[in-house]
């Protein structure tokens, strides 16, 4: 696999414990290698890039960081500490929020009721019987909608009717609340227009400028190149490169995916 040069980095940043480490990550199914001896890391702030054809791992590298699917081998660490995820609650409690194409909303509730799904503020419990303390998440709602810079109606706006880019908007703005460590992105603007498409890379950038570290997973090499600062390309179930976005191509990147190089 080629790598970056320590060489090459930037040495005026201060170098930290990666948030995320893979290391020798792999995924059997039978006889089938879908994920094989996968390293990766990312650092806190850092935008960083997947990318391959169909088929290639990204997928499965997702669920397994997402905890959807338990690795078959191999380590995950989260800020130097090794971590074990059987579940996708194991992933969420470790900082780890996922942001997927469907974006899992529940389209018949509003937009506050998706952003607290599964960690309502309770006023007070009786019995089997809870009532939700709704002014408080609603306070919240909006400061956290304001921070990551969504534009709804109101939180008490069903999502069901919103447009395509404000419910992307919302399914980012309730990961970038609980997820303390790491947002992974798949195919973020897949179904957006151009304008609904640059919000959400403005998004993206303000995760980055509070530190937040963002997986992208894209098709998109414009918007790779755009906003990452480094991309692992994946072929046959393997890493074959990670390359610093800034000293990369297009056609280099491609030259990886296709496997004209690597």
């Amino acid at each position: 696999m080629h790598q970056v040069s320590v060489a090459s980095l930037d040495h005026s940043k201060t170098v930290t414990t990666p948030i995320l480490e893979a290391i020798g990550l792999s995924k059997h199914y039978g006889g089938i290698h879908a994920l094989s001896d996968a390293d990766l890391h990312i650092n806190p702030g850092e935008v960083v890039g997947i990318m391959g054809d169909n088929g290639a791992g990204k997928s499965t590298l997702v669920k397994i960081l997402s905890g959807a699917q338990p690795a078959t081998a191999g380590q995950i660490r989260i800020s130097g500490a090794p971590q074990t995820f059987k579940t996708p609650t194991d992933a969420r409690s470790a900082g780890i929020e996922t942001v997927y194409q469907d974006l899992s909303l529940a389209e018949h509730l509003d937009v506050l009721s998706n952003l607290f799904l599964g960690r309502e503020e309770v006023l007070f419990k009786f019995g089997g019987l809870s009532i939700l303390n709704r002014r408080k998440m609603a306070i919240r709602a909006k400061e956290l909608l304001g921070e990551i810079g969504v534009n709804v109606p109101g939180v008490n706006d069903v999502v069901g009717g919103l447009s395509g880019g404000q419910r992307q908007g919302v399914a980012i703005a309730r990961a970038a609340g609980w997820g303390s460590q790491l947002i992974i992105m798949d195919e973020p603007t897949a179904a957006l227009g151009l304008q609904e498409t640059q919000h959400v890379h403005d998004i993206i950038l303000g995760l980055k400028a509070r530190g937040v570290a963002v997986l992208l997973v894209s098709h998109n090499m414009q918007q790779v190149l755009q906003l990452t600062d480094r991309v692992y390309v994946f072929r046959r179930g393997k890493i074959v490169c990670n390359l610093e976005t800034a000293n990369s191509s297009a056609d280099e990147i491609i030259s990886y995916i296709t496997g004209a190089k690597g």
